[in-house]
């Protein structure tokens, strides 16, 4: 473990102005109010219902690891990486592979986000086809990401506002359509929890293995360690109350949009990415329809910009370090101090992808990466305060060990084929890896921190 030396008292400082309630607000922030609409069409469709039940097992796991991560960011406080925390506690090739699998994440959010963004679009004018769609938006997120253009802090808040007050709305109308014209009986009120006409322990936790895309992002609040008031405290407890804030407010959208729509059937394909807006237009016309349709697409554009933007500096990181070629990865333009080969190369990796993957396809295999982070976090949470660190906290043991257990439970029900290509992508990582430790000598490539 690195030492950390004191503080030069002459040197200015971030100021430890935030509190619990504003480390909690910014992680609703970063996950989106609306975080599960964009999945719903698909989790439904693989748990054949049962999208409510999907939502609280994927809270389970994540709450599990929230406590890790935020417990392993009180060890390294200014370094709030998946990978840093697994290099640093159990071997740097295992930190290497849980930053590999952090790098398809990146590259697979402003896919998944192009091609939700497509077909809500044509939502709006249906005569433009797909593919046009398609590449409009990859030349969006890359044309603003090649002019470094990024949303400001309070940008996102007033967005993540204004997604909070169609929510409000959203719920609202679904419960005045629920009472006056649904009317479900007594079992009824049941069903979104548990249908015993379509319900199978497979189809449930393959639902709940892509339901966990809900809470993508949590692990962000552990960049604010700095600028935070007593951070060994309020770090975990964010992290662990946003998980469960944004369980809750997404069972209950959910609940309500399976009570208006029962979802015995599946979803057509036609409409199975955008279903949730087709549940607004159910029960608020057209609307609502076009205002959640468009929230959304606001939402995923945000969403896919910002994803291609940390990929590219992400890229630039690892060619700095030699972790990848450093002519081509390292390089930034002279004139917009952009790493502009990383973002031209993500920008036609994007444009290629939203024509191969489906929406579900990119969510499960985005998964597969995320799950890999959050199994090697706690696996470091439980090897540090097990049998390293001197500090007792409260079940060392059993709270990582169940977040890996679970983990690896959801895990283990993604799609067979998100399986195998993540695991090729792993093996690409790997010999990545030979090659430049050889190129290098001994000295293995890291990622930065």
């Amino acid at each position: 473990m690195d030492s950390v030396g004191e503080p030069d008292q002459a040197a200015p400082g971030l100021r430890r102005t935030l509190k619990l309630h504003h480390l909690i607000l910014y992680g609703i922030i970063i996950i989106q109010p609306t975080a599960p609409m964009s999945i719903y069409g698909v989790v439904s469709n693989a748990a054949r219902g049962h999208v409510v039940t999907t939502i609280l097992i994927a809270m389970v796991a994540m709450l599990f690891t929230a406590v890790s991560y935020g417990r392993m960011a009180r060890v390294y406080p200014s370094a709030g990486s998946a990978y840093t925390y697994v290099g640093k506690e159990i071997h740097p090739l295992a930190g290497y592979v849980v930053g590999w699998s952090m790098l398809m994440d990146y590259m697979l959010n402003p896919i998944i986000c192009a091609v939700w963004c497509s077909a809500a679009a044509q939502n709006i004018l249906p005569q433009v086809p797909y593919a046009a769609w398609a590449v409009a938006f990859v030349l969006v997120f890359t044309g603003l990401n090649l002019r470094g253009v990024q949303t400001s802090s309070r940008v996102n808040a007033l967005l993540a506002i204004g997604m909070g007050i169609v929510v409000v709305i959203f719920i609202a109308y679904a419960i005045r359509y629920i009472a006056l014209v649904a009317r479900p009986l007594a079992g009824q009120w049941l069903l979104p929890f548990y249908d015993p006409s379509t319900f199978t322990p497979g189809r449930l936790f393959h639902g709940a293995s892509i339901a966990v895309l809900t809470y993508i992002g949590f692990d962000g609040i552990s960049t604010m360690s700095e600028e935070v008031e007593n951070p060994r405290r309020n770090i975990l407890l964010a992290t662990v109350l946003t998980c469960f804030s944004i369980g809750v407010l997404s069972a209950i959208e959910v609940y309500l949009a399976q009570l208006a729509w029962p979802a015995r059937n599946p979803f057509p394909e036609a409409i199975v990415d955008t279903a949730f807006v087709e549940v607004a237009r159910r029960v608020g016309g057209r609307l609502l329809f076009q205002l959640l349709n468009g929230t959304l697409m606001i939402a995923n554009m945000g969403s896919g910009i910002a994803a291609q933007f940390g990929a590219a500096r992400l890229l630039y990181g690892m060619g700095r370090a030699d972790a990848l070629p450093k002519r081509f990865f390292g390089a930034v333009s002279p004139t917009t101090r952009i790493p502009r080969n990383n973002v031209l190369l993500l920008g036609a990796v994007t444009l290629v992808g939203t024509f191969l993957l489906t929406f579900e396809q990119g969510a499960e295999l985005l998964n597969f990466g995320a799950f890999i982070a959050f199994i090697g976090v706690n696996a470091a949470a439980l090897v540090h305060y097990k049998f390293r660190s001197q500090q007792k906290v409260r079940f060392p043991f059993l709270s990582p060990l169940c977040g890996i257990l679970v983990c690896t439970f959801i895990w283990l029900n993604l799609n067979l084929n998100a399986k195998l290509l993540g695991a090729g992508w792993i093996a690409v990582g790997l010999l990545l890896y030979v090659v430049m430790r050889k190129a290098r000598g001994s000295i293995a490539p890291e990622f930065p921190s």
